[in-house]
């Protein structure tokens, strides 16, 4: 005769605990980083890819709190949760932020700043140049395996923030803060060889349209700033891939004192 297995409420609440905790800080963390959190990826499929990764990390996440599921220090950790992985994901989005930033700059400077689009994936009108280097920066950031760093820091981040019901440090909370400055330093430190080709070429046409007067600067102007920041885009290309490599290793080391500062 085949042995029963009985499984009482306590361990039923157990498993849940054991499951859902960190189902919903992989599932924050997938809803606001870089390639999962894109507006094209369906929702269904950013649940069932928590889910996974829930169901795959799950015993190594080592033993949760003992707190009751339905009570106020449970949904206290829940909601912990989803600060942890949001926060873990913003970190990964500002480099993306900031190529979006370089993609405004230069194409204000190339005169494409009328060129935009209606982009779904910020819900607003975005400048083609800027969508275009961050298609780039989400390429160079596969072909660099950072989808796969990005799930093996959220493994590691168990580890060094492990779930429980202390309250979060606020020092986590100031490096957050701080790091956001970062959107305005990769946008200007990428966009600065263009920009300052363009204006060593806006002063030349300057100096040439005070001595030649009846050239039209207005009418060749455009044209040659536009043929110039093309040329000038051109060659920052090569280099784009070792730019953005650096700040994928910076906002990886931002995440990781993130939760040694969140840590009570």
């Amino acid at each position: 005769m085949d042995p029963v297995l009985f499984v009482n409420s306590e361990q039923l609440t157990s498993w849940i605990v054991a499951f859902l905790w960190p189902f919903v800080r992989m599932l924050a963390l997938i809803s606001t980083a870089p390639i999962f959190g894109e507006a094209k990826v369906q929702r269904p499929l950013k649940v069932a890819l928590a889910a996974l990764l829930a169901f795959a990390l799950g015993p190594t996440v080592g033993e949760m709190p003992d707190v009751p599921l339905f009570s106020a220090p449970g949904f206290w950790i829940i909601f912990q949760q989803v600060l942890i992985g949001s926060a873990m994901g913003f970190c990964m989005k500002l480099v993306f932020a900031g190529v979006q930033a370089a993609g405004d700059y230069i194409g204000l400077q190339m005169g494409l700043s009328f060129a935009s689009f209606f982009d779904p994936g910020s819900g607003g009108q975005t400048v083609v140049l800027s969508r275009i280097l961050n298609m780039l920066a989400l390429l160079i950031f596969l072909a660099l395996d950072g989808h796969l760093l990005l799930i093996a820091t959220l493994a590691e981040s168990f580890h060094l923030l492990p779930i429980s019901d202390a309250p979060l440090a606020r020092d986590g909370w100031y490096t957050l803060v701080m790091a956001g400055g970062q959107v305005f330093s990769i946008g200007l430190m990428l966009a600065s060889p263009l920009i300052a080709a363009l204006l060593t070429l806006n002063l030349a046409m300057g100096i040439l349209n005070r001595a030649s007067p009846q050239l039209s600067i207005f009418a060749v102007g455009f044209p040659v700033t536009l043929l110039s920041g093309m040329l000038v885009l051109q060659m920052m290309m090569p280099h784009l891939s070792l730019f953005l490599e650096q700040g994928f290793a910076n906002a990886h080391a931002t995440v990781m004192q993130v939760l040694l500062g969140l840590r009570a």
